[in-house]
């Protein structure tokens, strides 16, 4: 490397080339798990090497991790241009309007009825509702869990949404 870097010698950056350039194929294919993109950013690695001889220090480390550290910065690199421009403009990122004084009024309304009407169902029956629509866990699954036949989850699901239904629809706001 000392000969790369100080004389410009090709014959000694040929057999640096030699010696590395499989092992670097190899580990950019790894990384990259794209043969073209790997021998693509190995081939540009080995320029920088060319280019960059003379930044090499012996005492910091052994020309195979300065070579492998480069190549893991340029694999970086290439990543960061490939990511997308931030759109500050993209409907996910943009903030939803306020909702009105009334309309929040309201909401808070219905999550306390719906509260209240939780409260009256029965503990068997809030537990499956809980299991299915909070955990997502499908009703074989929850029969597992509780030990009970699937067509008893399966009831106690319907019971308690019809009794959730019948308590909504009878509660004053």
């Amino acid at each position: 490397m000392a000969a790369v870097a100080e004389l410009r010698d090709a014959d000694a950056f040929e057999e640096i080339y030699a010696y590395i350039f499989p092992r670097l194929r190899s580990h950019m294919r790894k990384m990259t798990r794209d043969p073209t993109m790997a021998d693509e950013l190995s081939q540009e690695v080995m320029l920088l090497v060319w280019r960059k001889a003379y930044q090499y220090d012996p005492n910091r480390a052994q020309v195979s991790t300065w070579i492998f550290r480069i190549a893991r910065n340029l694999y970086i690199d290439s990543l960061r241009r490939r990511m997308p421009e931030f759109d500050e403009n993209d409907p996910a990122f943009v903030r939803e309007a306020d909702l009105p004084a009334d309309r929040l009024l309201v909401n808070a309304q219905d999550a306390a009825a719906l509260t209240r009407a939780l409260g009256e169902l029965k503990e068997e029956h809030l537990e499956v509702l809980r299991l299915s629509y909070f955990e997502e866990m499908p009703h074989s699954a929850i029969a597992s869990a509780l030990g009970i036949p699937l067509g008893t989850v399966k009831s106690r699901i319907r019971m308690a949404c019809e009794k959730l239904r019948w308590v909504l629809q009878h509660t004053t706001r």
